[in-house]
């Protein structure tokens, strides 16, 4: 017989409230980021948004460098548009749609397996406090990788649907041919881990893929339309070269640490697995196996974009060949905020990383990339390493140089964004306060 004390059900209406509270700010949070959120077709979108009009408007398939299989999934939603608004409308909004599924499916793939609360942080966190907001506003091919990557890995990590799972990492990596050095470190975990060959067999259908969709469109399996692709010439000793010919060291330091592109930056959470304090509280997670594969794939990200000429990925707002990167983060963010109040040290440095990553999520969601990158396309770019490297060009300084103008729905975001941030933030403060009124040991001895 299992007795129910007061205090018993005192915790329980406690948790039902926060659960009621947080899946409430999710539901609206996915219709201000659909509806709100100042969405637009720039840059590449309209590549592959032209490819896929091409294909099914007139049956022929482009020659683009860019893959298909993202705009091929996107048809059922663009077809929307020819009742509601148009294509270009909901291909802008594609990816609003694609992350709540992912969000669905992950979910149910981890009911009774990890702690809900912690699924609803990381949700939180994920949505207006990270590099994602930014990405939810436009058509790029990052996004969809970076959802099904990581419903491929919760499968993995919790052993239900491994086949489907491996599935679905497949494809986001053909959709990004150069995510596959990440699916190969992903494939030697598990080769090692179980001994098992047969775990690089999606290695193998990725690189196939890969190359019948060149061969297909372009000619050739090894015909990727990169051929002499290359960036412009500026006072950079290494601008102007074509491929893989950054040296890899300065790549690795400038995606790591550079304050225009750097993951220290944009994906502060991440270095949250530094400290020992968040390995520990993964330790007993069923998550902990999962963030670790993450950050495997996110090294392997690390690996091949540090040689190619163009790691910081172009006129964007950003490190957006990173995007991924932003999913651990979160977890991490989330569980150490699922976790407040047991040190006071551990408080401070959460609610540090915490601000800066709304702050990463609320400057994307509002920002004007025409302004905050304008120095970056001035004099035919022979300035854009100022947005790459200075913190003075970073687009995470630019709305304090600059404040963008805000319509009223840019506003209405912003206000969300800052909600957010104080709904995660309010456990973090109060241990903080806490532990001041009990004065720790750092305060004793202290006189005016």
């Amino acid at each position: 017989m299992v007795v129910i004390t007061q205090e018993s059900r005192e915790d329980l209406a406690t948790r039902d409230r926060y659960a009621a509270v947080e899946r409430g700010l999710i539901v609206a949070g996915f219709a201000v980021l659909f509806f709100l959120l100042p969405h637009a077709l720039a840059g590449d979108d309209n590549t592959r948004f032209r490819d896929i009009e091409l294909l099914l408007h007139h049956g022929r398939l482009s020659d683009s460098m860019y893959s298909l299989v993202m705009p091929l999934l996107s048809v059922p939603v663009l077809e929307l548009g020819n009742v509601v608004e148009s294509p270009a409308w909901w291909a802008a909004r594609f990816n609003v749609i694609l992350v709540a599924a992912a969000v669905a499916v992950a979910c149910w793939l981890l009911r009774g397996r990890a702690d809900p609360r912690l699924l609803r942080l990381t949700v939180l966190v994920l949505l207006f406090a990270s590099f994602l907001t930014e990405r939810l506003r436009d058509y790029n091919a990052e996004v969809m990788t970076a959802s099904f990557v990581t419903v491929g890995i919760i499968c993995i990590a919790t052993g239900r649907h491994m086949l489907a799972g491996w599935a679905a990492i497949v494809i986001g990596v053909v959709n990004t041919p150069a995510t596959i050095v990440g699916l190969v470190l992903l494939a030697g975990w598990e080769t090692l881990r179980n001994r098992r060959l047969r775990y690089l067999a999606p290695v193998v259908a990725a690189v196939a893929l890969i190359m019948t969709e060149d061969w297909v469109r372009r000619g050739g399996p090894l015909v990727t339309g990169y051929a002499n692709n290359h960036g412009i010439r500026t006072i950079m000793p290494y601008s102007g070269l074509p491929g893989f010919s950054y040296p890899f060291l300065l790549g690795v330091a400038a995606i790591l640490f550079s304050f225009g592109r750097g993951l220290l930056f944009f994906m502060p959470g991440l270095f949250l697995w530094l400290d020992r304090r968040t390995r520990l509280l993964m330790r007993p997670l069923p998550g902990r196996p999962a963030v670790t594969l993450m950050l495997l794939f996110t090294a392997g990200l690390v690996l091949v974009y540090a040689k190619w000429w163009a790691w910081y990925g172009g006129l964007t707002w950003g490190p957006r060949f990173f995007l991924f990167a932003a999913i651990p983060a979160s977890v991490l963010l989330a569980a150490r905020v699922w976790r407040a109040g047991r040190s006071p040290s551990a408080d401070a440095v959460t609610l540090a990383v915490l601000a800066l990553s709304a702050w990463v999520g609320c400057a994307g969601a509002i920002s004007n990339l025409h302004q905050a990158l304008g120095v970056c396309a001035a004099g035919h770019f022979q300035n854009e390493q100022l947005c790459w490297f200075t913190p003075d060009f970073s687009p995470l300084w630019q709305p304090v140089r600059h404040f963008p103008h805000l319509t009223s729905s840019t506003a209405i975001v912003a206000l969300y964004c800052f909600a957010i941030f104080c709904y995660l933030a309010a456990p973090l403060v109060t241990g903080l306060l806490r532990s001041v009124h009990l004065k720790p040991s750092w305060a004793e001895g202290w006189r005016v």
